[in-house]
């Protein structure tokens, strides 16, 4: 049977110099399935088809899981995904070399000790195979990095508010000379790379993640050279400083993450009297309209598992804190979001922490659609986030 502009499996296996086997394999995995199936069930692929298996082959070879590869492969307009994904990879492969030069540095110095002492040590061959292990967190690190891009390149795209969240967030911060400053949970760093030429010469800052892949990117995004910012990974449940060390604390979109009484604790312990505690929070209308729009396509989605204003909120917020600080100011960052394009809003949809890639994937052209008539015109969204300015008492 002959259907002009389209291949048989063995046609399209041969096109792209692999198996039928695998073309199967893909069909069966639901990342590539074909054009036309016959009544018979032969199988029939086409040009557009072909396409989408070069990508599925490149982004195989540059060491993607299939599981990666079915959300990433989603359709050639949509360029925000594959830019994003090889973003994600171009930093897991920068990582990797770091790492295998770890390890190279490691076996060589192993290899020294035992010619020279004839002996092993045991806590060297322990820290190598720790090196060698550490590979399979760099993903997942890596993802929750991408995904927070993907958020906040929504925000940089359609805010109305021109000043932009982190020059706002920076003028709260009223940083004097002199100051010494912790930021947990700093990210990627954003706040201090989009204010670096607004930052005083003579202050301190130190940037701490949980996240080695997002103290990674901090790194990457400042630099190692200003003298002025360090770096340091640790759990900010537990800071490892003494008391009276710091000035100014933030914690930008992190308390609704954590154990509030426990860090708060530790934020008022390292804080110098009469010291500030920037945090931020959501109000129960922030970006309200994006849930609405999920739950009319398929009323099954549900973004995040936990609503976070619940946590950690405006509304909460004050009362949650006032244990710990005698006084509480909040500040709202006047802003909405005019959204005339999907493909960054289904971006920042499907970085979500929901069930939604369950429900939306396999039905993304269709949701594409949905969103495309939705943003037609423009998509207004609403935002509602701002600080808590907290001081502690001046003795």
């Amino acid at each position: 049977m002959n259907l002009p502009g389209y291949y048989t499996s063995g046609q399209f296996a041969r096109m792209a110099n692999i198996s039928v086997r695998t073309v199967r394999f893909y069909d069966k995995q639901n990342i590539l399935k074909p054009s036309y199936v016959s009544p018979s069930g032969s199988r029939f692929y086409t040009e557009q088809d072909f396409a989408r298996l070069q990508q599925i082959l490149l982004l195989k070879y540059l060491g993607f899981s299939l599981d990666d590869i079915k959300e990433m492969t989603i359709n050639d307009t949509d360029f925000h995904f594959m830019l994003n994904s090889l973003n994600m990879q171009q930093k897991l492969i920068r990582d990797r070399i770091e790492q295998l030069q770890l390890v190279e540095k490691a076996i060589e110095d192993t290899t020294q000790e035992i010619r020279t002492q004839h002996s092993i040590n045991w806590s060297r061959m322990l820290n190598l195979i720790h090196l060698t292990n550490m590979e399979k967190s760099l993903k997942t690190q890596y993802q929750n990095s991408s995904n927070i891009s993907a958020r906040i390149r929504l925000h940089s795209l359609y805010s109305r508010n021109k000043q932009g969240w982190f020059p706002w967030l920076f003028e709260q911060c009223n940083i004097k000379e002199g100051m010494k400053i912790l930021e947990i949970g700093c990210g990627s760093g954003a706040l201090w790379a989009e204010n670096r030429d607004k930052l005083p010469q003579n202050v301190s800052v130190t940037l701490s993640d949980i996240s080695e892949g997002m103290l990674r990117d901090a790194k990457r995004e400042i630099g190692t050279l200003d003298q002025r910012f360090s770096f340091s990974a640790f759990d900010c449940h537990q800071l490892p400083y003494p008391g009276h060390s710091f000035d100014l604390v933030i914690a930008n979109h992190v308390l609704f993450y954590c154990d509030i009484p426990k860090v708060c604790g530790e934020v008022q312990r390292v804080l110098k009297p009469g010291g500030s505690f920037l945090c931020s929070a959501y109000g129960i209308a922030h970006m309200r309209e994006i849930s609405d729009l999920v739950q009319e396509f398929d009323s099954r989605i549900i973004l995040s598992g936990e609503k976070l204003y619940e946590k950690f909120g405006k509304e909460n917020g004050e009362e949650l804190l006032s244990p710990y600080f005698p006084r509480i100011t909040w500040r709202l960052y006047e802003d909405s979001l005019e959204v005339d394009a999907p493909e960054p809003l289904i971006e920042y949809i499907l970085s979500c922490h929901g069930n939604q890639n369950q429900y939306l994937l396999d039905r993304y052209k269709e949701f594409r659609s949905f969103v495309a008539k939705k943003t037609k015109t423009t998509f207004q969204i609403t935002k509602e986030a701002g600080i808590f300015l907290c001081k502690t008492r001046a003795f």
